[in-house]
């Protein structure tokens, strides 16, 4: 069924679409304390919402449910074929659908049918001592190499479709119908198949990919900062193939070196962003990809206040715009916003340091919690004066307004964060269920976190 069409034509379009959208809202929303001026009830996030999780739910792979890697409006796939779906990806989906759901956008009957379906699909896909491959064909479940030797279990993409799984699970798991138990029960398997400890190799540090044919020469241990505390707290958090704390502290952790007294542009760093590189800060999916279930309101460790973490690399990225040291054109407190993307030449990794005039919008708009004035500003400015970049699933991937370029493109792992992201800023959905998970929580305490309730 489609849920959402729309041809944007103009200005004028969008101010009826924005008042003639479903406001009705299921009572089941739990409103957060709102301490910026943004209007949570502005019509023009549920706009927004609606066109990135449609991606997710119309968008979907027919087969398998999931998501698929990529969605190109213009029909050309160079890379992969287009029945291919992204494992984390996809997790970012599951948790943009039970937005759909709250927000009216999705029957509750028909996601719950769609969850089945994508179980069943993951219960007979490939796996490599529990995990996923990065990339599957979304018609035969079989792998689709990431990169040559990159054709086995990738754990961090596992992780992120484990933490939407979760949510899910927390989200149906007192139903009283036999559909929704049998999710959860099928779920909670899923769940501790997945061998976190083999993953180690037996050494403390987790590697990232384990293929059968190649076995781990990928050689790519795990170290933070980036966007993998979620794969370290899953591992922590098994029920049956548990990680010890010694892992996160001497191979996350890297015995304390994670920590940084550095600051950029006024605000502190609070954790080292790069094990092997000199770069001060990382593109802003950082922030995100971890954060989708893992609130990092109050959440503190040892090593980092997660909330001071977060939102000050939301504020750093700002203000680079702001200061924009190449002068590019556009950038400004309305429009900005770095990180990995599809760029002029393929794929890049963009962020302070390595800037090539590329904006890539789920950057500010996934960046909500921390920063609601500067990324209202952005997602205004792209709807109000930026229309031929805002396609039927949202704002196209990246553009450049320096090299006048964009093309009608759209990344599964760039436009899921965008509807969760908003939605936790509007009533902490996904934060609340996600956090509510009592192996997640005796994760956490096994790794020395502490959650402040009072954020």
């Amino acid at each position: 069924m489609t849920f959402f069409k729309v041809k944007i034509i103009s200005f004028f379009c969008i101010i009826i679409l924005l008042f003639n959208c479903n406001s009705k809202k299921n009572k089941a929303i739990s409103k957060i304390k709102n301490h910026s001026n943004v209007n949570i009830e502005n019509p023009l996030l549920d706009t927004i919402q609606k066109q990135t999780i449609n991606y997710f739910w119309e968008g979907a792979e027919p087969n398998s449910g999931m998501a698929r890697e990529r969605v190109h409006m213009d029909n050309v796939y160079p890379t992969s074929p287009k029945n291919t779906i992204t494992t984390g990806g996809s997790g970012f989906g599951l948790m943009a659908i039970l937005v759909g759901v709250e927000r009216g956008f999705i029957p509750r009957d028909e996601a719950l049918d769609r969850y089945l379906k994508i179980v069943d699909f993951l219960e007979k896909a490939d796996r490599f001592h529990g995990a996923w491959p990065h990339w599957i064909n979304g018609e035969t479940g079989k792998v689709v190499p990431f990169s040559k030797k990159d054709n086995g279990g990738d754990l961090v993409e596992t992780a992120f479709l484990v933490q939407g799984l979760l949510t899910v699970s927390e989200y149906f798991k007192d139903g009283d119908t036999e559909k929704e138990q049998e999710l959860v029960s099928k779920i909670d398997t899923l769940w501790k198949g997945v061998e976190w400890d083999w993953y180690t190799k037996g050494e403390n540090v987790l590697y990232w990919h384990w293929s059968p044919e190649y076995n781990w020469d990928m050689n790519f241990k795990v170290g933070g900062y980036n966007e993998c505390l979620i794969m370290y707290v899953l591992a922590a958090a098994s029920p049956t193939h548990p990680i010890s704390k010694a892992v996160y502290e001497k191979g996350w952790a890297r015995n304390g070196a994670i920590v940084s007294k550095d600051s950029l542009y006024g605000e502190a760093l609070v954790l080292d962003y790069y094990e092997g590189d000199d770069a001060p800060v990382g593109p802003l999916f950082w922030a995100h990809y971890s954060y989708l279930g893992l609130n990092p309101k109050g959440l503190k460790d040892q090593y980092a206040d997660y909330w001071k973490l977060t939102q000050n690399q939301a504020k750093i990225h700002y203000k680079y715009a702001l200061d924009n040291p190449k002068h590019f054109k556009g950038y400004g407190d309305s429009l900005w916003g770095l990180t990995s993307s599809y760029s002029i030449k393929g794929y890049a990794g963009h962020r302070p340091g390595n800037d090539l005039g590329v904006v890539s919008p789920t950057a500010a708009l996934s960046s909500f919690p921390y920063t609601p004035k500067e990324s209202m500003k952005m997602l205004e400015n792209l709807y109000k004066n930026h229309d031929s970049l805002i396609g039927k699933y949202g704002p196209y991937d990246a553009f450049s307004i320096q090299d006048h370029w964009f093309l009608p493109r759209y990344l599964a792992i760039d436009q899921g964060p965008i509807p969760v992201m908003i939605e936790n800023y509007r009533t902490g959905l996904l934060w609340n269920l996600f956090m509510k998970n009592k192996d997640v929580l005796n994760g956490l305490n096994k790794l020395g976190f502490t959650i402040d309730s009072q954020n």
